[in-house]
């Protein structure tokens, strides 16, 4: 199944610089509907106000984490593909955002290719 381009898009990243790096590569990748949230929290606020296809979120912010807002959307039972990036590849960490229901799993620094691999894949299931 091929990926609707203009499927939209929530980055959410507390690091401005990162998240104008993602949101370039998804422009570059071919998507036109990305929005960005600087927390987990803030990312809540703009679900509540536009349905997202897709979540792309760093683990690692305050007040809310990625992990929290990942735990957060499958409690509240939302059909988003959730992809988590971080520099953090504990084992623990993996172990715990599977189960919380990620779709995908990128490690920092990342290419567009393995970005675009993960949506693709995320999107296959």
């Amino acid at each position: 199944m091929a990926v609707n381009l203009s499927m939209p898009i929530l980055v959410v990243e507390d690091h401005g610089a990162t998240a104008l790096i993602l949101r370039t590569l998804l422009t570059r990748l071919g998507f036109s509907d990305v929005d960005e949230a600087s927390d987990g929290l803030a990312a809540v606020a703009k679900m509540r106000e536009k349905k997202y296809a897709l979540v792309i979120s760093d683990w690692n912010m305050e007040p809310m984490s990625g992990y929290g807002l990942l735990k957060k959307i499958r409690i509240d039972g939302a059909e988003i593909q959730f992809i988590m990036i971080t520099s953090d590849l504990t084992a623990a960490n993996v172990i715990a955002a599977g189960k919380a229901g990620v779709s995908g799993y990128i490690v920092k620094p990342f290419s567009a290719e393995k970005l675009k691999a993960e949506i693709d894949e995320a999107f296959a299931k």
